[in-house]
């Protein structure tokens, strides 16, 4: 059972170089060995552009075009709106009424972001509970990884957090061990495997056995989602897991640089758009600044303290990098020719991006299609789910 992976960005935009790099490159390498489904969080994007809607709609559709031309598979992975699958935002009004608020006001980036964000009025129900919606996000789904940045980890714990306490408030079913034992008969000789590496674990503390039990109980043939995930929880002597807790799967982070030097941002005004036009690529990067002590053609320079050399980090050979080094330091090459290598390897990395785009930009319905096919297919997943919690907070009826 392939794992499944769920990842989402905000739309507020057009994508950049950054995006790229530090995102959706991943995704493209990750959808030829996981089940994969990657989400326009819209409903995140008004959590703190609630007083400006209009970039929205055009955000989702030039986002969705910059993932499919950046290599994104809708043949291989699921690419959806969050608004579109309304799940979400039932399994967050589940969870809320279980979740501490202590959890969301200790969650890191809240008084991170309402510090960063002053000028916004952000002391708003959405913005304080959308960890919250976040840990729906993943747990409708039963991810079983969130492709992370380091600060984005708390968030999983908090999901994590929520899970447990959902599975212990409602995942003790009346006839639970019968209905535990009962699977492991229909599991057949892996059934008794089953029974030995639990006792090992309950009785001696083998955290291997367990381990191994999860193991015989994913490849096990003979036994359905529902016995599966009641006998996740009948292995460590707790109730039916009905949201599995899901595990950070930690990205680096994104190592390219803006024009400045600093991170590539859109705030900063440092970035390169995934299909931004050959001659404005062009533009930019000559215009980026060098080392300060180059004044004249004739100085010598660092590439150290020069933000072009962070680039060639990216975007050239090793033979160039060496070249610039020695031309630089002894201002054998100006600027400009430094420049030229990362240029033509900016626009080398886009080329093909462009030609993907091109068949959506000619016809913008075929985007349509494949959000509408993915947002039916995580739909399917999602009210799989719900089925479940609503008959484990009594909802059933």
């Amino acid at each position: 059972m392939a794992d499944r992976i769920l990842s989402g960005m905000r739309p507020t935009g057009k994508l950049h170089l950054g995006h790229y790099h530090g995102v959706i490159k991943n995704w493209v390498e990750m959808q030829h060995a996981h089940d994969c489904l990657f989400m326009v969080a819209d409903w995140h994007a008004l959590t703190t552009a609630y007083d400006d809607v209009s970039v929205i709609e055009a955000s989702i559709w030039d986002m969705v075009i910059d993932w499919l031309a950046a290599g994104v598979d809708p043949d291989k992975a699921t690419v959806f709106i969050q608004s579109r699958v309304p799940e979400h935002a039932e399994l967050h009004l589940a969870l809320s009424m279980i979740t501490p608020l202590s959890w969301l006001e200790r969650v890191p980036t809240y008084k991170d972001q309402i510090e960063k964000l002053s000028t916004k009025d952000l002391g708003t129900y959405g913005f304080l509970g959308y960890p919250l919606l976040q840990a729906a996000d993943i747990l409708v789904y039963r991810a079983s990884q969130v492709p992370v940045g380091e600060d984005q980890v708390p968030h999983i714990e908090l999901t994590r957090e929520v899970a447990r306490r959902f599975n212990h408030l409602y995942g003790r079913e009346p006839n639970f061990e019968e209905l535990a034992k009962a699977a492991i008969k229909k599991m057949g000789k892996s059934g008794k495997e089953l029974e030995k590496l639990r006792t090992r674990y309950l009785q001696d503390g083998d955290a291997e056995a367990l381990l191994a039990a999860r193991e015989v109980l994913i490849g096990s043939q003979n036994i359905g989602a529902a016995d599966r995930e009641r006998l996740l929880g009948y292995l460590e002597n707790k109730g039916k897991i009905i949201l599995p807790e899901p595990e950070a799967k930690l990205t680096e982070a994104s190592k390219m640089p803006g024009l400045d030097g600093q991170k590539m941002s859109k705030s900063y005004g440092n970035t390169i758009t995934l299909r931004e036009a050959p001659e404005s690529v062009t533009k930019k990067v000559r215009a980026m600044p060098t080392d300060p002590a180059r004044v004249r053609r004739t100085d010598a320079g660092d590439p150290a303290k020069c933000p072009v050399w962070q680039l060639h980090q990216v975007y050239t050979d090793e033979t160039t990098r060496e070249w610039v080094q020695a031309g630089c330091k002894s201002a054998s090459i100006g600027c400009l020719e430094c420049k030229q290598p990362v240029i033509d390897g900016v626009l080398r990395e886009q080329q093909p991006m462009f030609e993907r785009a091109q068949q959506y930009l000619d016809n913008p319905n075929l985007v349509r299609e494949i959000v509408a096919d993915g947002c039916s297919r995580a739909r399917a997943h999602a009210s799989e789910t719900m089925r479940e919690v609503r008959d484990a907070m009594g909802l059933g009826y």
